[in-house]
């Protein structure tokens, strides 16, 4: 009869074997799915998928996945941090704005629930993304749906004005898609420089080619601007501050030739705004036009109804022209009233406190510092792209937010680890600095 004896190696591998089995793997795959359809919309390509509800399939089945592994997670609802309660906070505000609507109250009420649903989003995000691996990869979906995005729209709507209403949703609109690419870019950037390979390489810089050609195309002045202030930032954190001049000049030559080749109507629209319609665009000098009488009534709302506002997409109503006031801001204060500006502003800049926090460490690996930079450079884009496009109830913004929090949450839980029994070296190190070596030679394989 052989030895029924067992080794400590084969306890240690036993208890390895408990750790590495993960209860919530279920619910991330179908928050992954989620992200999947909420950012690359295959039902506006694919036929036959637009009749069933894949948006609510793959939630309902992210929040079932979480409820079985409540208790074994990582993470509880007591983990929270204060910008996910400003969340469910605004969106409180919101509901009491509906209710006492002076425009529509069904309307806001129903709108509203719509949008509630991005704090479900942001909560399955927080609890369900415990490692920077899972954060890399649902990053990537975002990145790879909106380029996968922009091919669709050039292909299908090439003679389409600005590639208006090629595809549904948060993309129909111009400005809107603009916004989303300029939210999106600094991501690609990050995943072209971090990824291993010719092949990843040139696959992401096909990507944010393609991407930069729809923003040009859309002809969004909006974008265009949010772009120069949005891509002077990753500029600086990837090619000045990350040392790559190369880099630097490659995206800056790319951008000229482009804009050469697709921005003729930009141009056109940009040279409109001094009202000279022998050589710019006559409708684009209207749009602006009309774009300063919105913010004017939406002043005027906000002074009228200061508390509550006039109710969610209440405005087009009040505008008298059916149509939203192209700013952010001005959207959250006419139709949330100016407390539910207050804490949308606080919401936002928890997201920069996060990114503060991490920008000041000194132990973070390459991988999470560039990372850090393109979150940062994404939601300065979203605050400045905020200024000219009403995307109050876009989920993008919302995401970045998400992932600022729950990338902190990360460092901060590998903080807390306790460090492993040193098997070579007697001295031990900071677990940061162990993860720092983490694919450079000799490196010390982090703990997961």
């Amino acid at each position: 009869m052989g030895s029924s004896t067992i080794t400590p190696a084969e306890i240690l591998g036993r208890r390895r074997t408990v750790q590495l089995a993960d209860p919530t793997k279920f619910a991330f795959f179908w928050l992954s799915a989620f992200f999947i359809v909420y950012c690359a919309r295959p039902e506006d390509y694919i036929p036959g998928l637009n009749l069933i509800p894949c948006a609510k399939i793959t939630a309902i089945l992210a929040m079932w996945g979480l409820f079985r592994a409540w208790g074994k997670t990582k993470r509880t609802f007591k983990d929270v941090p204060k910008e996910g309660k400003l969340l469910l906070t605004l969106i409180g505000l919101f509901f009491v704005a509906g209710l006492l609507s002076p425009i529509w109250k069904g309307g806001a009420i129903n709108h509203t629930i719509d949008f509630s649903k991005v704090w479900i989003a942001w909560m399955l995000t927080f609890l369900l993304i415990t490692d920077f691996k899972r954060l890399r990869h649902i990053i990537q979906i975002q990145a790879v749906s909106v380029a996968v995005i922009c091919a669709v729209s050039i292909i299908k709507g090439h003679s389409r004005p600005r590639l208006e209403g090629v595809i549904g949703g948060v993309y129909s609109n111009p400005n809107d898609l603009a916004f989303a690419i300029v939210l999106t870019l600094p991501f690609a950037l990050a995943f072209m420089v971090t990824s291993k390979g010719a092949l990843k390489k040139s696959l992401w810089a096909l990507g944010m080619l393609v991407m930069m050609a729809a923003l040009f195309l859309t002809a969004s002045r909006a974008g265009f601007l949010n772009l120069l202030i949005s891509g002077t930032v990753t500029l600086w954190h990837f090619g000045v501050k990350g040392k790559r001049p190369g880099l630097i000049i490659g995206v800056l030559l790319a951008g000229v030739l482009l804009l050469g080749v697709a921005g003729g109507k930009l141009g056109d629209r940009i040279e409109a705004l001094n009202g000279n319609s022998e050589t710019g665009d006559e409708s684009a000098y209207g749009s602006y036009q009309a774009r300063m009488y919105l913010m004017e009534r939406a002043l005027d709302g906000i002074e009228n109804y200061p508390l509550f506002g006039l109710g969610a997409n209440n405005f087009v109503s009040y505008s008298l022209d059916w149509h939203e006031v192209h700013m952010t801001y001005l959207q959250v204060a006419v139709e949330g009233g100016i407390p539910c500006l207050i804490v949308y502003l606080m919401f936002i800049r928890a997201g920069f406190n996060n990114l503060k926090i991490m920008r000041k460490a000194t132990n973070l690996d390459e991988h999470t510092v560039l990372f850090v930079g393109a979150l940062h450079s994404s939601l300065i884009g979203f605050v400045v792209g905020a200024c000219f496009a009403p995307e109050a109830y876009q989920f993008f913004p919302y995401f970045a937010v998400a992932f600022t929090s729950t990338l902190l949450q990360t460092l901060k839980e590998r903080e807390m680890e306790p460090n492993p029994e040193p098997s070579g070296p007697k001295k031990p190190r900071h677990f940061l600095e162990v993860y720092a070596d983490y694919g450079k030679a000799g490196a010390i394989t982090p703990v997961r």
